[in-house]
Order: structure tokens, then C-alpha cells, then sequence
């Protein structure tokens, strides 16, 4: 008996989410937020190690141009660290990203130079940059973009392993302008649109 009236419920609901109207709509889509939220994100971020699994690329600071990595090279940064372009050639994302680009996160194990890490610079968002050193456990690191990384921020010249978030993996082209599209207004006017 118990068994028939929970299947009547589950049918009942079923029914009720299958319909062609606003009720059903707003309790469709606070599900999915429910799902999304507490039951995907954490699952997700429990397989990847990381606690923040997909970001979506929101500055152009790792766009590359025309000319690719040889003309990120052209900064005095690599130098710095004695890095040459043919020290590049074996890294990944060769292409670097676009704003709007996903990427995915894993854990930030065994860190190396001209890998990409997310990490804390203590502002509202995360940045996503290129490992130029890695010395005990300390990392500095650098945007590919030569136009708007011509040098380093001061964050991101001593960055401890507590501020990592997790490592580059692969990235999913202009999927996220799906959320950006709603934030693009409150940009600054040089931050605004596709990278150039």
C-alpha cells in the first residue's frame, strides 16, 4: 500500500514538471539549482581535488595574438627566470584562452613550470596563470598575453601552495559567455568584448 501511494506521488510530480506552465517552470528550474549546487559542483570538485573544478575565463590576460607564444616571449619576465621560447614548446595550451573559455580544474599536484594553476591573489576572483618558477614550494607566474602582461603583478611573484586552487587541464572554447553575457555591463570599457 505504502509502495503505491509513493509511486502515485512520484507520478503526480512527474506530471506536474512535464506541464506547459510557470509553476512547473520555476519548480523545474529551483531543482536543478538544488541539483547543480549541492549535488554536481561538490561531486565534481570531490573527483577533480580541487575546490573550484570549472572556471570560466573572464580577462584576456591569457589570450594569445597572432604571433602565439613567441610574441608573449618578447617580455623581459621569461628572462627573468630563464625561460627562452624553446623552453615553451612542450607546454600546454599553447594556444592559451579566450575570455569565455571553461576550464577544467584538477588538483594542484606536482606543479611545474609552464603549467597553468588557478590560485587566490586576494581579490574577488581567482587568476589563471602561467607557472614561470617553482622554488620550495613557492610559485611565480606570468599571463601569456604580451598587451596586457608586459610585466608581473607583485601577487604574482610569491605565490605559497595555500593559495593554489588546482591546475589547467583542458579548456571547452566560449561556453562560458552563457553567464559572462550577463556581466559584460558592469565591466570597464578596455575589458569589454572578445580579446583582441
Amino acid at each position: 500500500m505504502l509502495v503505491v501511494l509513493i509511486m502515485d506521488y512520484f507520478k503526480k510530480t512527474w506530471d506536474f514538471l512535464q506541464e506547459d506552465s510557470w509553476p512547473s517552470f520555476v519548480v523545474t528550474l529551483l531543482i536543478a539549482f538544488v541539483v547543480i549546487k549541492f549535488v554536481f559542483f561538490p561531486g565534481l570538485s570531490f573527483l577533480t581535488g580541487s575546490s573550484l573544478p570549472l572556471v570560466i575565463v573572464e580577462s584576456c590576460s591569457m589570450y594569445h595574438h597572432e604571433d602565439g607564444m613567441a610574441k608573449s616571449f618578447e617580455s623581459s619576465v621569461y628572462e627573468d627566470y630563464g625561460l627562452s621560447l624553446l623552453d615553451s614548446l612542450g607546454w600546454d595550451f599553447q594556444n592559451g584562452f579566450a575570455k569565455g573559455d571553461v576550464i577544467f580544474v584538477v588538483g594542484a599536484d606536482d606543479v611545474e613550470v609552464g603549467d597553468v594553476i588557478i590560485f587566490n591573489e586576494n581579490v574577488q576572483y581567482p587568476l589563471i596563470h602561467r607557472v614561470v618558477s617553482v622554488e620550495d614550494g613557492v610559485y611565480s607566474t606570468k599571463g601569456d598575453n604580451y598587451k596586457t602582461n608586459s610585466g608581473q603583478r607583485s601577487a604574482e611573484k610569491s605565490i605559497a601552495e595555500d593559495r593554489l586552487i588546482g591546475k589547467a587541464l583542458f579548456k571547452v572554447p566560449f561556453v562560458g559567455w552563457a553567464k559572462l553575457i550577463f556581466f559584460e555591463g558592469r565591466q570597464p570599457v578596455n575589458n569589454k568584448g572578445m580579446c583582441s
